[in-house]
C-alpha cells in the first residue's frame, strides 16, 4: 500500500484529501503544523508528499528543501497562489507537482497516480542509482554520497561498495567477492576482502546505522545490510 503524507494546516482540507485518497486505497498520514513537517516525513517514509506552501511554524519550500537535501520522494505542492513565477520556482526547487487552490479531489487524485507512474518510471530507467536511505550509490558515475556530500573511495573499495548495493541484504563469502570484485585470477590473499571492507565501513560511518550497515555474519561472510522502517 503506497502511503501519501498530506502536509496542510487547514483541516477541512486535510479531512478531504485524506477521504479521497484512502478511497483509492493508499494510506495517509497528516501533519498540520510545518515545524512537525520534516521529522515526521523521515519516520514514515511516505512514498509521496501533498506539501501546503503556506504553513505555520514552517513555509512549504523550506520544508521541499529539506526533504530534497537527502531524498528524491515525490512532492506535489499545494498552494492557493497561481502565479506563473511561484509554479517555476517550485519546480526549480525540486517540487514534481503544482496544485492551485481551490481544486478539486479527484484532480488531486488523478495527479497523485500520474506523479507516482513517473517516478516508478524513472526510478526504472535510473536504477543505477541505488538509494539506500540517506546513502546514494551511482554505478554509472561511480558517485557515492550522504545526505548529498560526496564520499570518496578508492577504485577497488568503490567497485566492492558498488557490489553489494547491486545485491542488498545478500551475504557473500570472501571468497565470492574476489571472484566478483578482484577477478578470478587475483592469487592475493583473502584479507584484502577484510581490508577493503573496513576502509569503506571508515568512509561511511556518517550513514546513520538505523538505514543499514555492512554487517559481518561469523561463519558465513559479510553482506549490506539495509533496514527499512515498517
Amino acid at each position: 500500500m503506497k502511503k501519501i503524507l498530506v502536509v496542510e494546516d487547514e483541516i477541512a482540507i486535510s479531512m478531504v484529501l485524506k477521504a479521497y485518497l484512502e478511497r483509492e486505497g493508499f494510506d495517509v498520514v497528516q501533519v498540520y503544523d510545518g515545524l512537525k513537517a520534516v521529522p515526521i516525513f523521515e519516520e514514515t517514509k511516505p512514498d509521496l508528499v501533498l506539501l501546503d506552501v503556506m504553513l505555520p511554524g514552517k513555509e512549504g519550500w523550506d520544508i521541499l528543501k529539506e526533504i530534497r537535501e537527502n531524498n528524491m520522494c515525490p512532492v506535489i505542492m499545494l498552494t492557493a497562489l497561481n502565479d506563473v513565477d511561484y509554479r517555476l520556482s517550485g519546480f526549480k526547487s525540486g517540487a514534481d507537482d503544482y496544485i492551485s487552490k481551490p481544486f478539486v479531489a479527484d484532480e488531486v487524485v488523478a495527479r497523485v497516480h500520474a506523479v507516482l507512474r513517473r517516478s516508478s518510471t524513472i526510478i526504472g530507467e535510473e536504477n543505477h542509482i541505488h538509494q539506500f536511505g540517506s546513502l546514494s550509490i551511482d554505478d554509472q558515475s561511480y558517485l557515492v554520497q550522504i545526505k548529498g556530500e560526496e564520499i570518496n573511495l578508492t577504485p577497488r573499495d568503490l567497485s566492492l561498495l558498488i557490489f553489494f548495493a547491486k545485491h542488498p541484504n545478500q551475504i557473500f563469502t570472501r571468497e565470492q567477492l574476489l571472484d566478483q570484485v578482484w577477478g578470478m585470477d587475483y592469487d592475493g590473499s583473502d584479507r584484502a576482502v577484510d581490508l577493503a571492507i573496513k576502509r569503506i565501513r571508515k568512509a561511511i560511518d556518517s550513514w546513520p546505522s538505523c538505514e543499514g550497515e555492512i554487517k559481518t555474519l561469523r561463519g558465513l561472510g559479510y553482506q549490506l545490510s539495509v533496514y527499512e522502517k515498517n
